[in-house]
C-alpha cells in the first residue's frame, strides 16, 4: 500500500501538460476501438505490453480471462454485461481475449476446482472446464510447453468460442464489423502472441508479424 500511494504523489508530480489535456478530453466521454479481456493476475498488464495510453483499451478482467457462455445463469453476468456495453455502446471494432503463462486458475482446474476449498471461484472456474476436456483429450497447440500453460493457450480459443455464441457478437461477425483476436502473453519473456488460424499455431508479435496483422486489417 505504501508503494500504491507513493506512485499517486509521483503520478501527480510527473504529470505532463500534454497528459494533463488527454485526460480533460477522455473526461467528455471514451471511444475505445478494442475491447481487451484479460486474467486478473498482477503480472498481466495490458497497457504496459501493448504500449497503450488511457482510453485506448477497455478492459475486462476476470481470474482466467473466462467468459461466461450465453447459457450461463444469470448470476454470472458481469462479463456479458461488458460485452454488450463494449460492442453496443462503444461500438469497439476489434476483442482481444489474453492468456497467459504460469496462470492460477488454469493449474487450479488442472488440480481439480474441488480442491479449492473456495465455492465462489470454483463455481467461476468451472467456464474453463471445456478448455480442460479438450487439452486431457489431446488438444494440444504448443506441445512444448507445460501442461497448464498448453491449457492456458487451449483456453484463448475456447473463450472466443463462448464470445462468439451472443446473437449481438455473432451478428457484427457476419457483418464483419468486429475482428476477433487470440493472445497469449508469456510472462518469463515479456513476449506476446497471437493466435493464427491459418498455421494452427500461437506466433510472436514482432515486427513482421505485425505487418502481416496490420496488412489484414487494411484489406478488410
Amino acid at each position: 500500500m505504501k508503494k500504491l500511494i507513493q506512485g499517486i504523489v509521483d503520478f501527480r508530480k510527473n504529470l505532463t501538460e500534454d497528459s494533463r489535456q488527454l485526460f480533460a478530453k477522455l473526461a467528455l466521454g471514451q471511444k475505445p476501438d478494442t475491447l481487451f479481456i484479460a486474467c486478473s493476475d498482477s503480472r498481466v498488464v495490458p497497457n504496459l505490453f501493448a504500449s497503450t495510453n488511457p482510453g485506448d483499451l477497455f478492459v475486462l478482467r476476470n481470474i482466467g480471462n473466462l467468459v461466461p457462455p450465453v447459457s450461463a445463469p444469470l448470476q454470472d453476468n458481469s462479463a456479458s454485461a461488458a460485452l454488450e456495453f463494449a460492442i453496443n455502446s462503444l461500438r469497439v471494432r476489434d476483442i482481444v481475449i489474453c492468456g497467459h503463462s504460469e496462470c492460477g486458475a488454469m493449474e487450479a482446474l488442472l488440480k481439480g476446482i474441488d480442491t479449492l476449498a473456495c465455492p465462489h471461484l470454483e463455481c467461476w472456474l468451472k467456464y474453463g472446464e471445456e478448455s480442460l476436456r479438450k487439452v486431457k483429450k489431446g488438444d494440444v497447440i504448443t506441445p512444448s510447453l507445460s501442461e497448464h500453460n498448453q491449457l492456458s493457450q487451449i483456453n484463448v480459443l475456447q473463450q472466443i468460442e463462448h464470445i462468439k455464441e451472443y446473437p449481438f457478437i455473432r451478428d457484427r461477425l457476419e457483418k464483419n464489423e468486429i475482428r476477433i483476436h487470440g493472445w497469449w502473453f508469456d510472462i518469463a519473456h515479456a513476449d506476446v502472441y497471437c493466435y493464427e488460424q491459418n498455421v494452427s499455431k500461437f506466433v510472436l508479435i514482432d515486427e513482421q508479424e505485425a505487418a502481416l496483422i496490420l496488412g489484414r486489417f487494411k484489406r478488410n
